[in-house]
């Protein structure tokens, strides 16, 4: 049976921002039990191996606060997290990476480009490959990720490319608009012995309508929520860029994507990946409750969630 734990939900900088002090930021302060990580997930077959999917600087956090990721008991040197799935090369995906360097073997999963942009930063050699070794996604090509001793995971996940833009730190070598195959993965995420599939999609430029009909009729789908707005960090004074220059779907909006996932038969809808200015966080906002008369939800930091 797959299992999925959501370990965060927000994007880069968490909620709330450590150096923000805008409307959501202050209010997450005032409410901790609002507070979320930035975005990561843990998927499984069988509950005692874990692989996650991105690695956020939250994770070492995450893990703690997530028991089914604890060391096993009896073993002084252990832990259920067998590999990691890169979706993207985003700071927010890939630096956690480096808090998995204490000696337990693990598979880093990725597109070419994303490992190759792993092997060009020197940093990333603590991850002594005798231990953690990297594999390379093929899109459109479902594989089994392996535990570490070589023994098979129960898991069948397929990735595939969606609109995207280069990560942050890598815009200097492409086009400002450049969209280039492997920047910006999904993943189709389901177990050998059968039963429903999981979309994550945690970042997202447009729904095409090649992506719309891939994800028709899904047991659930978790997709990038990062601004309700595409001009909202602009407005709000944060930043200069809108949602579209750097690759992130609106959520609202007609070509938004709560409009674009409407009537596609989607089983369960959940945003995650969501920005700290971005009003769908607070449990009590109009936006919230837009989101989830469409049929959306917000998960809870460590919460497990069924398809």
């Amino acid at each position: 049976m797959l299992r999925i734990v959501v370990l965060g939900a927000a994007a880069g900088g968490g909620f709330p921002q450590w150096n923000c002090n805008c409307e959501g930021c202050r209010a997450a302060r005032a409410a901790p039990e609002t507070q979320q990580g930035q975005a990561g997930i843990a998927i499984s077959a069988d509950g005692d191996n874990w692989f996650l999917v991105n690695a956020s600087p939250d994770i070492r956090q995450q893990i703690n606060a997530t028991p089914c990721l604890h060391p096993r008991a009896g073993r002084l040197r252990d832990s259920p997290v067998a590999g990691v799935i890169l979706t993207n090369g985003e700071v927010d995906a890939v630096a956690g990476l480096l808090s998995l360097r204490e000696g337990t073997p693990l598979t880093i999963y990725g597109h070419a480009r994303v490992l190759g942009v792993l092997a060009e930063n020197s940093l990333f050699g603590v991850l002594h490959p005798d231990l953690v070794a990297r594999r390379e996604i093929a899109p459109d090509a479902p594989f089994e990720p392996r535990l570490p001793d070589g023994r098979a995971s129960g898991l069948v996940v397929e990735a595939f490319e969606v609109p995207g833009k280069p990560a942050w730190y890598l815009e200097g070598e492409a086009e400002p608009d450049a969209e280039r195959p492997g920047d910006t993965l999904g993943l189709r995420v389901g177990t050998t012995d059968g039963g429903p599939k999981v979309f994550i999609i945690a970042a997202c430029g447009r729904v095409t309508p090649d992506l719309a009909e891939r994800l028709r009729g899904a047991a659930m789908v978790l997709f990038d929520g990062t601004l309700w707005r595409d001009d909202e960090l602009i407005e709000q004074g944060l930043h200069h860029k809108t949602g579209r220059r750097m690759g992130h779907i609106s959520v609202s909006g007609p070509d938004g994507a709560i409009a674009r996932l409407a009537d596609l038969g989607i089983a369960r809808k959940l945003f995650v990946h969501i920005n700290n200015s971005n009003p769908l966080l607070r449990p009590h906002s109009a936006e919230r409750a837009e989101a989830e008369a469409a049929g959306w939800r917000v998960p809870r930091a460590g919460e497990e969630i069924f398809p």
